[in-house]
């Protein structure tokens, strides 16, 4: 075994790319690599959430505990994450998790001094770090992918005349893995891409109905009839779900061996939606990097434990002489 290199190179090929999603294809890797980089995304690539909430004064409906609670899920911007601390490993604020290097500060305080009903929303959050501010408010600025006719942020709670809500809060970094409201990912799912054969013989045993019957057993339109030469072709690869409908009608129909349909074991189809923390393709980049420093560790911990154990005969072998 000695000499064998196990080590591969694996691409990826983008085919499209907004803020809020990714799709790409993943190949020449196998699907241990591919889960790993899918639970990175969802989980431990960080992000910026609201972790401490004081409430100052509140004569709302809700009480401070559920408004906290909204407040931590309201996503915000978090290019700046990865270069943050985490609170707990902050030396300059002795692990307090309020200071410029591991938080961002908010203020909010809003009172109702009219008859009608005051939303108060994540656009009335002040932040002290202008970089770090509600996704939605971002998107308000730059008008992009948001409907200002609507409302005009993610709604908190709503105030009637005489009441108010004031507080102070403190977002910190954190990963999905801890809680939720740090993921940075609504969604990432990859699927085996498809490799499909028929067989032409079996095929023109067919009638055209029964092609066409055939065609149609399958939930997702990845088979069709070509409408010159009447064969059935494949339409669309990516839309065969692997339910085996199309090769339980062949079985049906007499005709086993109709059609094989195999998944690519090293070529895999992704799909990312980002929840506007960061951006779709930093969400991948970032995961990478996370992935990385991950085996780094495992690396360095291996080396670690063959030098304890070279130490351990070198003393074992001092103490018997």
């Amino acid at each position: 075994m000695d000499g064998i290199s196990y080590q591969r190179f694996p691409k990826v090929k983008i085919r499209e790319m907004k803020d809020d999603y990714l799709k790409f294809e993943l190949r020449e890797t196998d699907a241990s690599l591919a889960n790993a980089l899918r639970r990175v995304m969802l989980a431990e690539v960080p992000t910026i959430a609201i972790d401490l909430v004081e409430i100052e004064g509140n004569s709302s409906v809700l009480n401070d505990e559920f408004i906290a609670h909204r407040l931590g899920l309201i996503p915000l911007t978090s290019e700046r994450a990865m270069g943050m601390r985490f609170s707990r490993d902050c030396d300059a604020c002795d692990g307090d998790g309020q200071c410029e290097f591991c938080s961002v500060e908010f203020h909010l305080h809003v009172r109702c001094d009219s008859d009608q009903t005051l939303d108060v929303t994540s656009h009335d959050l002040v932040s002290s770090d202008p970089s770090v501010v509600p996704v939605d408010v971002v998107q308000r600025s730059d008008n992009v992918g948001y409907d200002t006719s609507e409302q005009r942020g993610i709604i908190i709670v709503k105030l009637r005349r005489g009441q108010e809500l004031r507080l102070r809060a403190i977002a910190r970094k954190g990963i999905g893995k801890d809680h939720a409201k740090w993921s940075p990912a609504a969604t990432v799912t990859f699927m085996y891409e498809p490799d499909i054969h028929i067989n032409e013989d079996l095929m023109e045993t067919l009638s055209l109905d029964e092609k066409r019957e055939w065609v149609e057993s399958s939930p997702t339109k990845v088979f069709g009839l070509d409408s010159n030469t009447q064969q059935v072709v494949v339409i669309d690869p990516e839309a065969y779900t692997y339910d085996d409908e199309v090769i339980k009608k062949a079985e049906a129909m007499g005709k086993p061996g109709l059609v094989e349909i195999y998944g690519k074991e090293d070529s895999f189809i992704f799909t990312v939606e980002s929840t506007g923390a960061i951006k779709a393709s930093q969400l991948f980049i970032n995961a990478i990097e996370v992935l990385k420093q991950k085996l780094d560790a495992v690396r360095l911990s291996e080396d670690t434990e063959e030098a304890d154990d070279q130490f351990g005969e070198l003393g074992a072998h001092m103490r018997g002489g």
